[in-house]
């Protein structure tokens, strides 16, 4: 079966203490945001300790266009991709020439030719690379990535995949939103870039084994207002819904336990679960809906105290904690839930 080889994240320039966050958005919004000293004390509920940004904290506060903030998101995202990409395939023990297939996720910032291209030009990787730049997945792109580029893998025996995953979502604030969605998101969201080899079957592990089993998608259908972006002049205007939690606990459950079934497992048999953090609420819903004794979130919650919500890029994270950590000889859940609404599963065997 296909592989994990490896995997890279970045440390941004910039972690900010969420408490600092909180004042700077208490002192853009308390103007115009009649809602803004009830609902601060949002940003003390999320559990949040600390956030990465790509820019300096002063650097929300001051007049900029979306142009210039998508100019910002080329330049930052190529930069820490390549960082992400030669960090991976060193680890991976590979080279740029050895790569077969590119997945590039993102939903935070436009580019075209995408930022796919982009690297391979400066890293002068392959020309001939099977590009496939995915965009619009917003938190559930991490695990639809992973499930398309190890697909990739497993027809493919001599395939290296590399996926990469950037979201710099502190870039895409409009400070003159001033409605409760871009309020709550500026309590949450925060920039992360990650990058994970998958080989194929004729390469052979090294170390622990994360190997891939399947994956599955959903859409729920007359949800499409529950989470995503509506473009305005001024850049990207974050939507999302109170009632996340409530599809989760109504539907994460049944829709795991059909996926195992057709794989001849049960909920019992993971082992490893490697959860996109949406935030407490979220993963209060995942712990509720899932009755798993014990902290089986602790890593994903990890992940978010320390980062924020990362977007796609959150739960390569948190794949990562697996991988450096250690994790239990069985089955591992990958999981997480964006626009559409949608979820996204994928099913390894991982083995010390």
């Amino acid at each position: 079966m296909p592989h994990i080889a490896a995997t890279a994240t970045i440390n941004l320039p910039y972690k900010i203490a969420q408490q600092d966050v909180k004042q700077q958005a208490h002192d853009l919004f308390s103007a115009n945001f009649p809602q803004t000293d009830r609902l601060i004390f949002a940003f003390d509920n999320t559990e949040i300790v600390t956030r990465n940004f790509c820019k300096p904290l002063s650097y929300y506060a001051e007049p900029n266009t979306f142009e210039q903030r998508n100019n910002d998101y080329i330049e930052n995202a190529l930069k820490y991709s390549v960082q992400a990409i030669e960090d991976c395939i060193a680890k991976a023990g590979v080279t740029g020439g050895d790569i077969t297939d590119i997945y590039f996720v993102t939903t935070t910032g436009l580019a075209t030719p995408s930022i796919d291209a982009l690297i391979i030009n400066q890293m002068q990787l392959n020309p001939h690379v099977n590009r496939s730049p995915l965009w619009g997945l917003g938190c559930g792109g991490g695990v639809s990535g992973m499930a398309k580029a190890c697909t990739t893998a497993k027809a493919n025996p001599d395939a290296v995949v590399l996926l990469v995953a950037v979201e710099l979502c502190s870039l895409t604030l409009i400070k003159s939103d001033y409605s409760k969605s871009n309020f709550i998101g500026s309590s949450l969201f925060s920039d992360g870039i990650a990058a994970v080899i998958i080989k194929g079957d004729n390469h052979i592990p090294t170390g622990h084994k994360i190997g891939f089993i399947a994956a599955s998608s959903k859409l729920y259908y007359n949800s499409l207002d529950v989470m995503g972006w509506e473009f305005k002049d001024t850049g990207f205007k974050v939507l999302f819904s109170k009632d996340i939690p409530t599809f989760i606990n109504e539907n994460v459950k049944i829709d795991i336990t059909e996926f195992l079934t057709r794989h001849q497992l049960q909920l019992s048999d993971i082992k490893n679960f490697i959860f996109h953090p949406g935030g407490k609420k979220v993963l209060d819903a995942y712990t509720n809906a899932l009755g798993v004794e014990g902290d089986f979130l602790n890593k994903t919650r990890a992940v978010m105290n320390d980062n924020g919500n990362m977007s796609s890029a959150t739960v390569l994270y948190v794949l990562e904690r697996f991988m450096i950590d250690d994790f239990e000889d069985g089955y591992g859940l990958m999981m997480a839930m964006g626009p559409g609404f949608s979820s996204e599963m994928v099913l390894l065997k991982m083995t010390n």
